[in-house]
């Protein structure tokens, strides 16, 4: 395999990690919070699923078109306005888009705009994926550490987390 492959397949599989965790959350999981102001589960889930058609409509505002908005109110105070099933097309559509994103600005030989004029993605397109896979992985350790703190106990902490790991280890 190919290391441009084997980036396509971590981003895969990272769609799939965030697939699975959706899937493990009750709708009562969403708002966990620390009881510090920190966000709570569906606000770092929120952000996740919003993280794609926000960069998009920046670098690749075709792609960002008819994506799902999940979160209302601004980038700073924001609350999330979706169920899970809604969160998991949102994921799954998202990273459609990005791949989209990427491969088309491949396929032209063309990096994307940089919006903050901080270099964003101008060494080559399939940055994007990688940022998505280290953003995803920040905060599904977040999501992790606010169940843990809302009750889950060390085994059911192991049920959830082992089938996450599993994807990585194929």
């Amino acid at each position: 395999m190919t290391i441009p492959d084997l980036l396509l397949e971590s981003f895969r599989r990272n769609g799939r990690v965030n697939q699975a965790l959706l899937a493990a959350l009750a709708p009562a999981d969403l708002t966990l919070s620390d009881g510090r102001g920190g966000w709570t589960v569906g606000q770092h889930l929120g952000h996740l699923a919003y993280f794609r058609p926000g960069w998009l409509s920046l670098i690749s505002p075709a792609d960002a078109q008819g994506l799902p908005e999940v979160v209302s109110g601004d980038w700073q105070h924001f609350e999330l306005s979706a169920d899970l099933p809604t969160l998991a097309g949102a994921f799954r559509l998202g990273d459609e888009a990005a791949l989209r994103a990427v491969q088309t600005a491949l396929e032209e030989g063309r990096t994307f705009p940089d919006p903050h004029g901080e270099g964003t993605y101008q060494a080559h397109p399939a940055h994007f994926l990688q940022h998505i896979i280290v953003h995803d992985s920040h905060h599904r350790g977040q999501v992790m550490g606010l169940l843990r703190q809302g009750g889950r106990s060390a085994e059911d902490m192991d049920q959830l987390d082992s089938p996450l790991w599993a994807i990585w280890r194929e």
